[in-house]
């Protein structure tokens, strides 16, 4: 959740959406993003919208972050009317886990009660290895959520203090055998690599660390410096190396080799899964333009080709709900263009592929160069990234649309 917030036009008082957006619901998924924004300790590298202070008043306290998530839900209700049954919850941060087990619980139960989960809906939170309790992971698991995903980062305690996280080397491992006990039905870890000072030796350290844990799914991701965080200021300084990009291609090919040995399959650039049925399938509706409410200070949206966020700040987010206001702070509505181009920027990305005929003519013409180059297939009328392709996505995606 990136802590600046775009620009847009006005969102209506009462969080209204054209009719025309809520109407695709009646053919669609719905899906909940709720956004805990508090964290013990901000880490050097994270640029997204967190807060240290345990009280912030207003409403905006982690005492008070249920109550108002509940109110934000109650006004989702109101502005979608009839729904589908909600397929898929992601609770992240911030730091989900330092809420105590019922806050989350009751806001659960809300979405049930007021929305209905359908059958099998998948259930996610996030959480730092440590700041959860295993008796925390069995209140967790009683109240409905299926999957958990933790932040692991790295298995090099030097790395770890670089990126300034706070649990141990071992944590990590140990909250998935937790977690696995509590009877959680999918785990994830996420990992960072390109951290400076990590060597290719110490990035396989990690990656057989964290399958030593025997976890469902891993996400890996570059090391990306934001600015206006401590790590870009270090950098800034000379104190630290800025990433090397042939440094981040050689680890991102060397987690390709190493998941894939052990029977992990990627279904995203960034992701990878040891059965189709552990992929994420709450962030697979992003990917697909899918439909989810982001419930939370800062949290983003979207409905029916309509893409809404609200405003930053916890006490502002709480105040407005208090009022009887949307906590919206600005919206988009999307043309269909506009939609169509995401669709290529996005589920490019996937191993699925994109339908080809998400293309126009010319666009289909101009794949004659990333074909020829090694960097996509084309696969029952799809195109795929190859593991080449996957290195140079971007670029990829940039010369099919210029």
């Amino acid at each position: 959740m990136p802590s600046t917030l775009p620009e847009g036009d006005p969102v209506p008082a009462d969080g209204s959406l054209p009719e025309s957006a809520v109407a695709e619901l009646a053919d669609a998924t719905l899906s909940f993003y709720l956004h805990v924004p508090f964290c013990r300790s901000r880490c050097g590298y994270c640029d997204f919208n967190t807060y240290t202070a345990a009280e912030l008043g207003g409403g905006g306290s982690r005492q008070e972050w249920a109550d108002t998530a509940i109110a934000e839900l109650a006004l989702a209700e109101r502005v979608l009317s009839s729904t589908p049954a909600v397929s898929t919850v992601f609770v992240g941060g911030g730091t989900p886990t330092l809420l105590p087990p019922a806050d989350l619980a009751r806001v659960l139960a809300a979405i049930r009660e007021r929305f209905g989960l359908a059958a099998h809906a998948e259930v996610t939170t996030e959480s730092n290895p440590d700041t959860v309790t295993a008796q925390d992971l069995h209140e967790m698991r009683a109240a409905g959520f299926t999957r958990i995903s933790f932040g692991m980062q790295s298995g090099d305690a030097e790395v770890l203090q670089i990126l300034d996280r706070e649990h141990t080397t071992g944590r990590a491992q140990q909250a998935v055998a937790e977690a696995r006990a509590a009877g959680f039905e999918s785990v994830s870890l996420d990992l960072i690599y390109g951290t400076p000072g990590e060597s290719q030796e110490s990035w396989a350290r990690t990656l057989e660390s964290a399958l030593e844990a025997e976890p469902d799914h891993v996400s890996a991701y570059a090391l990306i410096v934001e600015p206006g965080t401590r790590l870009a200021a270090r950098m800034a300084r000379g104190e630290l190396p800025e990433p090397d990009d042939d440094d981040l291609a050689d680890k991102y090919l060397l987690t390709e080799e190493v998941l894939s040995a052990a029977g992990f399959g990627w279904y995203e650039v960034s992701n990878w899964a040891r059965t189709p049925a552990d992929r994420c399938r709450h962030n697979l509706a992003y990917w697909r333009g899918g439909n989810w409410w982001g419930i939370g200070p800062g949290a983003h949206s979207h409905v029916g080709g309509v893409r809404f966020w609200n405003v930053k700040h916890p006490t502002a987010w709480a105040g407005r709900l208090a009022g009887g206001e949307s906590p919206g702070y600005a919206q988009e509505v999307l043309d269909a263009e506009t939609r169509r181009i995401e669709r290529v920027l996005l589920e490019l990305r996937l191993a699925d592929g994109l339908p080809l005929g998400v293309l126009t003519d010319t666009e289909r013409a101009r794949l004659a160069g990333p074909v020829a180059e090694g960097l996509v297939t084309l696969q029952h009328e799809r195109v795929v990234l190859t593991l080449r392709g996957r290195l140079l996505a971007d670029g990829v995606v940039r010369d099919l649309l210029d």
